[in-house]
């Protein structure tokens, strides 16, 4: 049996994540820790929360007494740290608290994995800390090329430097310690379950609602986009083959401009719901945000050839089932947004 420790559990790639390793019901048992700040949603893991094989544990990677009773408890073989403060317009207006977690909190966490795991000069049979980064840490292209393991890191905002911190700590404790480990960074994810103020499932609320869709500056700002499944396979392919103290990045290969990206949504949206009232009309250019990057692409090319990851889906097809989801499940944003799920995990699993 692997005992897996899985932080950032009910946020929207962890819970993926874990929902599609319980589908492949390998022996393994998931120990979720989540802190349900507003963007972990309770929601998202309520169809497992009774499984035996996925045990959800409330609290703050920050809380070292909490990770020590842990290791302890359920004899943690590895690690995937998903947890981190990732908004970057949060983290403009409030970068003490992206500091705390990402930073803090990954030390602390491979503080405590650091002495669960060490033996003497070695290490466990098995144990491995996995950090998801992304690839904000990179900074800004120019109009060619691509991010590859090997670009420096150049990162722009409180949120992006944070994380940089984080997978630096992550790297030292490799290198002067010996801890088995993995960074991954991965361009910008969507599908279904994703917190409404990315700008996937923010500009689909708000033309359902006939709100106005805020595009920073002239919109042409390039971002690769991946399915938040085909993320989770790169994850998980890394998790058991990846090569300890290395770094993989994940990428999409497909590149958009924010505007063209908004303007597709809105056509599939107006093809869904045969409402031509969703226009190109609604969209709003806002003033730009500081230290606002030009164009992330990312080279996936090494965990292609190394560890034969390949995508599942192609992207018209997944953003259209996306689009969907969040038609079909208003509910599900709704009570997200008013915070309801944390009030039904208080009434009904609070005192667990």
């Amino acid at each position: 049996m692997v005992n897996i420790l899985i932080t950032g559990v009910a946020g929207f790639i962890g819970s993926n994540y874990v929902h599609q390793v319980l589908v492949k019901n390998r022996g393994t048992q998931i120990i979720g820790l989540d802190k349900l700040t507003y963007a972990g949603n309770i929601e998202n893991l309520t169809s497992i929360i009774n499984e035996d094989d996925f045990i959800f544990i409330k609290g703050d990677i920050c809380d070292r007494k909490l990770l020590e009773k842990i290791f302890h408890k359920y004899e943690i073989n590895q690690i995937i740290n998903f947890a981190a403060e990732s908004h970057v317009d949060r983290s403009i207006h409030d970068p003490q608290v992206f500091l705390k977690t990402n930073i803090l909190g990954t030390q602390t966490l491979l503080e405590v994995a650091k002495t669960h795991w060490s033996i003497d000069t070695s290490w466990k049979t098995g144990c491995k800390f996995l950090q998801i980064s992304t690839d904000e840490v990179y900074g800004s292209l120019g109009a060619e090329g691509k991010f590859n393991e090997n670009t420096p890191l150049d990162p722009h905002s409180p949120y992006s430097a944070s994380k940089a911190a984080a997978d630096l700590i992550v790297q030292a404790y490799h290198d002067t310690y010996g801890i088995p480990m993995n960074i991954t960074r991965c361009s910008n994810n969507f599908g279904p379950y994703q917190f409404p103020e990315k700008l996937i499932p923010l500009i689909i609320h708000n033309a359902l609602h006939h709100k106005k869709l805020p595009i920073y500056g002239d919109g042409r700002q390039i971002r690769d986009w991946i399915y938040v499944l085909d993320h989770c396979d790169a994850i998980d392919i890394v998790l058991r083959n990846g090569i300890s103290g290395n770094i993989y990045n994940i990428g999409g290969n497909n590149e958009l401009e924010n505007i063209q990206l908004v303007k597709e949504i809105i056509s599939i949206l107006n093809e869904l719901t045969e409402d031509s009232s969703i226009c190109n009309n609604l969209i709003e250019h806002v003033t730009d945000r500081p230290g606002h990057d030009r164009r992330y692409a990312i080279d996936s090319s090494k965990i292609e050839s190394d560890l034969k990851w390949q995508r599942r889906f192609i992207f018209s097809d997944v953003l259209r089932t996306t689009i969907q989801w969040y038609m079909d499940n208003p509910v599900w944003i709704d009570n997200v947004i008013t915070g309801e799920y944390q009030k039904f995990y208080e009434q009904n699993y609070g005192n667990r």
